[in-house]
């Protein structure tokens, strides 16, 4: 009873702090490791979430508005889902999908299957894939994006606005704890998922090109022996955004996280400080999945 007691009164001071935790009425008691140090990092903004959003492991500036570059294709790719003109069917890339920023795939006149586009936007942050991939759905740019500020709404992501489908745009805006929550439905989309834990992946233009594209998130190629798996994630950069990166993570007993950092210094230094939060988290908290 003394031990219900006392862990009841760590998850309450815990939630008061910025290397806490905050608690729902509904969830499972968390605790800390009491040898467990505080987590400091570079980046200037940070969340990590259990993968079911009722707890918040750490926090960095969680609500403060920010560019969030390439995160935006998450979105992108969730409102593609609802207006899919259908897998195999094919587009072919023009003019109007050459974009400036970042590795371009795709040369006008390749004829692509719509999946393929899709795991090239996704896997590769390509940018004129993307573009290409809104532009497969008939809808114009302008009303996708709308759909994507409706859906942001739907979700409750009251501080995450659009302006366009890629993320070149600074006005693409939200917050560390709604980029986790985003991620948290959109990785939830097995294709989604599918896509952004590939490290590679390679297929044949419908006019025979050979095209094999590489995924931008790094920790996919990690060699070292972790503690963890990574689910799924994306980056994104920006001069305004800074170096960010979102991810879903797992370890061996089954418990997922959802890490973000926004701003962080630089291309490397995003990896290797959600590396540090994710192990802080899965080694100093206990929680039932």
């Amino acid at each position: 009873m003394w031990n219900l007691v006392l862990n009841i009164f760590l998850s309450f001071v815990l939630a008061q702090t910025n290397n806490g935790a905050a608690f729902n009425n509904d969830v499972q008691i968390v605790k800390l490791n009491p040898i467990a140090s505080k987590l400091d990092i570079i980046a200037d903004k940070a969340v990590v979430l259990a993968s079911n959003d009722r707890l918040v492991f750490f926090e960095k500036n969680p609500d403060k508005v920010q560019p969030i570059a390439s995160i935006t294709k998450l979105m992108t790719a969730l409102v593609f889902l609802e207006n899919n003109p259908g897998w195999e069917s094919t587009y072919e890339i023009t003019e109007a999908d050459q974009v400036e920023g970042g590795l371009l795939n795709l040369a006008p006149g390749d004829e692509v299957k719509i999946k393929d586009l899709f795991n090239t936007s996704l896997i590769a942050s390509d940018n004129g894939a993307t573009l290409a991939l809104v532009h497969a759905t008939k809808l114009d740019e302008k009303s996708f994006v709308e759909k994507m500020n409706a859906k942001a709404l739907v979700l409750d992501l009251a501080k995450t606005k659009f302006s366009d489908a890629v993320g070149l745009s600074d006005q693409n805006v939200s917050t560390a704890r709604e980029v986790a929550l985003l991620a948290k439905v959109a990785l939830a989309e097995p294709e989604i998922s599918q896509a952004t834990e590939s490290k590679t992946y390679q297929f044949e233009t419908i006019n025979g090109k050979d095209k094999k594209i590489e995924s931008t998130d790094y920790l996919l190629f990690d060699l070292e022996k972790n503690i963890f798996q990574i689910k799924g994630g994306k980056t994104g950069y920006t001069d305004k955004a800074g170096y960010c990166f979102v991810g879903r993570f797992k370890d061996e007993t089954g418990r997922e996280i959802i890490s973000v950092v926004l701003n962080s210094s630089g291309k490397n230094e995003r990896f290797k400080e959600t590396k540090s939060i994710v192990n802080w988290v899965f080694q100093n908290y206990q929680w039932r999945p």
